[in-house]
């Protein structure tokens, strides 16, 4: 069993190793048979899926991919600017982008090092 568990200010191995210990014991006192249990966090490239992501996430540096091309290109990188009207706003090198929604196909964070 896989689960994932985040938090606004990050997680650490304490509190994967706190969710896991009381997760196991639950398990065992209602009786839930399982062989394996695995709790993480999305990780630094988590991946965005819902409108609140992209808002939560404003001013991280991100990598989409669109189901449509615009202007013959379907993947992005820049600075997420965030959501508003159904529109994300990416600052790129070439300038802001803007692309709806629902034609964002995949997206994910770019980790700093």
């Amino acid at each position: 069993m896989r689960v994932f568990i985040d938090s606004p200010n990050g997680i650490t191995v304490d509190d994967c190793a706190t969710v896991s210990n009381q997760l196991t014991r639950i398990f065992e006192v209602e009786n839930i048979d399982y062989d394996r249990l695995e709790v993480s966090s999305p990780g630094l490239d988590r991946p965005l899926k819902k409108a609140a992501d992209f808002e939560r996430f404003a001013g991280q540096d991100v990598q989409l991919r669109l189901r449509m091309p615009i202007a013959n290109q379907r993947n992005f990188a820049g600075v997420l600017q965030g959501l508003k009207d159904g529109v994300v706003t990416l600052e790129t090198e070439k300038g802001p982008v803007e692309v709806p929604f629902e034609e964002i196909e995949k997206a994910r964070l770019v980790p700093k090092f």
